[in-house]
């Protein structure tokens, strides 16, 4: 079950590559579900942890 709210949620992320070269994530509607890492994989998955936590 929790497994299908993360899906569900990072299906509605939005990602955005900044000018240092690193992505920072987030799910509107989850407010302070903030993700910021060096490749667009390592967001994903951080935005996955902050969502599970």
């Amino acid at each position: 079950m929790i497994v299908e709210y993360i899906d569900r949620a990072l299906r509605r992320a939005t990602y955005e590559k900044l000018d240092d070269g690193t992505f920072v994530g987030e799910v509107a509607g989850l407010q302070g579900v903030l993700a910021n890492a060096e490749t667009l994989e390592e967001c994903r998955d951080q935005l996955a942890e902050v969502i599970e936590g």
